[in-house]
C-alpha cells in the first residue's frame, strides 16, 4: 500500500544544494521535506572544497564559528608544479570576506552539520533511505514525487519539487527537460595515501607531459587524483597496479614508500567527468539546481560552491512565494535567470582550461606514454606572469574563491 504525505516543498537529494536550500526554506518558515537515498552522508571522494563564498554564507547564517570547530584544513594559496617550476596560482588572503581561504572538510561532516542546524526548525524534515523514483504529473504540472523507502512506496505531494540529486539526477531524467552536453576530455582517478609528519604541507597540482597529478593535504592522509584521458581507465588497468604505483612514486617521490596501501584498483575511484547544462531548469511545479541543472568539471573545485550559490538564490527568490502557496513558473524562471550567467561563465572558463591546457597535457602520451620518464614541462606565459607579478594571483583567487556572482542570504527568517 502506498503511503502519502504532503508538504510545501520536496527537495530530492541531500547533497550541498539540497541541504542548503532545505535549511533556508525551513528558516523562512516554509514546510520542506528533503529526501536522501542513502542511510548516511558517508561517501568517499565527494567534493570536499568549501570556498570563501560558501564560508561567507555560513557567516551570514550565524554559525560559522561552530562550523569551523569541525576538523578541517585551511588553504590560503593554491600551488602548482609545472616541470621544474613551482608557482602560486591563486592567493585567497586578499579576498574581501570574513574568511579568505579555502577549507577542506569531509563532505559528510558538512552535510551532517547542515542537517543539525536545520533540525532546529519545526518545518524541516529529512528522510534518509528514501529514493525518488519518478515525478507525479497532473494536467501538465508536477504535483509530487514517487519515493521508494524501506517501509514501502511513498507518495510526496508538494507545491514544488526541487531536483538537487546530482549529475545522475533521476528528477532531471524523468522531467524530460532538454540538455546541452558541453563535453569533457578527461576523467579523474581518486585515491588516498597515508600522510606522514615529514611530508610537505602544500596542496599541489603537478603538470607534466601526459600527466596531471593532484595532491590535497587532508591532515592524516593525502587525497590524490590522477587526470586521465576520457575513457582510458581500461588502459590504466591493463598496465597493472605495479605500474600505477610506480607512476605515483615518480610524480611524488615522498609517496613512493606507501603506494602499496593501494591494494587493488578497488581502492581507486573513477570520476567520470561531464560538463552539461539544462536548456531550461524548470517546469510548472519543478525546479532543478546544482549538478542536476548543470554538471561541472572538477577544474577549480567550484562545483559544490556553485550548487550552494544556486540554493541561496532559490531560497531568496522562492521563500515568500512558497510561504504564500503561490509559486509560479515565473518565480522558477527568475531563479534560472539569476544563476544562468554565472553558470555559463564558469563552464566557459572550465572548458577553455580543458581544451587549451588539460587536453594538450594529456595528449602528450597519456599516463604511461613516457615509458616511465617524466619529461620537464615549460610553464605557459600566464603561469610565469603569476610568479613574476604576485598581485595577479588575486584574479584566479577571486574567480575560484568567490565566483562571478556570489550570492548573499536575503531570504526572511521566520
Amino acid at each position: 500500500m502506498t503511503r502519502m504525505i504532503s508538504t510545501t516543498c520536496c527537495i530530492v537529494g541531500g547533497g550541498p544544494a539540497g541541504m542548503m536550500l532545505g535549511h533556508l526554506l525551513a528558516r523562512a518558515g516554509v514546510e520542506v521535506v528533503v529526501i536522501e537515498k542513502h542511510a548516511d552522508f558517508l561517501r568517499d571522494f565527494r567534493g570536499d572544497t568549501i570556498h570563501p563564498s560558501t564560508l561567507e554564507i555560513m557567516h551570514e547564517l550565524g554559525f560559522i564559528d561552530e562550523f569551523l570547530k569541525l576538523p578541517h584544513q585551511k588553504v590560503l594559496k593554491l600551488s602548482a608544479q609545472i616541470g621544474n617550476a613551482r608557482i602560486t596560482a591563486a592567493n585567497f588572503s586578499h579576498l574581501p570576506v570574513h574568511h579568505p581561504y579555502v577549507v577542506f572538510m569531509p563532505q559528510w561532516d558538512f552535510l551532517d552539520f547542515l542537517a543539525k542546524q536545520s533540525r532546529r526548525y519545526p518545518h524541516f524534515r529529512l528522510l534518509m533511505r528514501a529514493e525518488g523514483t519518478g515525478l507525479i504529473e497532473e494536467a501538465g504540472r508536477i504535483t509530487g514525487l514517487n519515493v521508494a523507502t524501506d517501509d514501502g512506496p511513498l507518495e510526496i505531494r508538494a507545491n514544488l519539487v526541487v531536483g538537487a540529486d546530482g549529475r545522475h539526477s533521476t528528477t532531471r531524467r524523468s522531467s524530460g527537460l532538454p540538455i546541452d552536453d558541453l563535453g569533457a576530455p578527461m576523467d579523474v582517478l581518486w585515491f588516498s595515501l597515508p600522510r606522514y609528519s615529514s611530508d610537505p604541507d602544500d596542496t599541489l597540482g603537478r603538470f607534466e607531459p601526459g600527466v596531471i597529478f593532484i595532491n590535497i593535504n587532508r591532515g592524516d592522509h593525502w587525497q590524490c587524483g590522477i587526470v586521465i584521458p576520457k575513457g582510458s581507465i581500461a588502459a590504466v588497468q591493463r598496465a597493472g597496479l605495479p605500474a600505477f604505483r610506480s607512476k605515483i612514486g615518480e610524480l611524488a617521490p615522498y609517496l613512493a614508500d606507501r603506494t602499496d596501501s593501494i591494494a587493488s584498483f578497488e581502492d581507486v575511484k573513477l570520476l567520470t567527468v561531464s560538463v552539461d547544462r539544462l536548456k531550461r531548469w524548470y517546469r510548472d511545479g519543478l525546479l532543478c539546481i546544482g549538478d542536476a541543472a548543470h554538471a561541472m568539471s572538477p577544474v577549480g573545485g567550484v562545483g559544490i560552491n556553485l550548487a550552494i550559490q544556486d540554493a541561496v538564490a532559490a531560497g531568496n527568490i522562492l521563500a515568500r512565494p512558497l510561504k504564500s502557496g503561490k509559486v509560479t513558473p515565473a518565480d522558477l524562471a527568475a531563479v534560472q535567470k539569476r544563476r544562468l550567467w554565472p553558470t555559463r561563465a564558469t563552464q566557459a572558463g572550465q572548458i577553455f582550461i580543458q581544451k587549451r591546457i588539460i587536453a594538450s597535457v594529456l595528449g602528450a602520451g597519456g599516463l604511461f606514454g613516457t615509458n616511465g620518464a617524466i619529461e620537464a614541462a615549460r610553464p605557459p606565459l600566464a603561469a610565469r606572469l603569476l610568479t613574476r607579478f604576485p598581485i595577479l594571483q588575486r584574479i584566479p583567487a577571486r574567480l575560484i574563491g568567490m565566483g562571478v556572482r556570489p550570492e548573499h542570504v536575503s531570504a526572511p527568517q521566520a
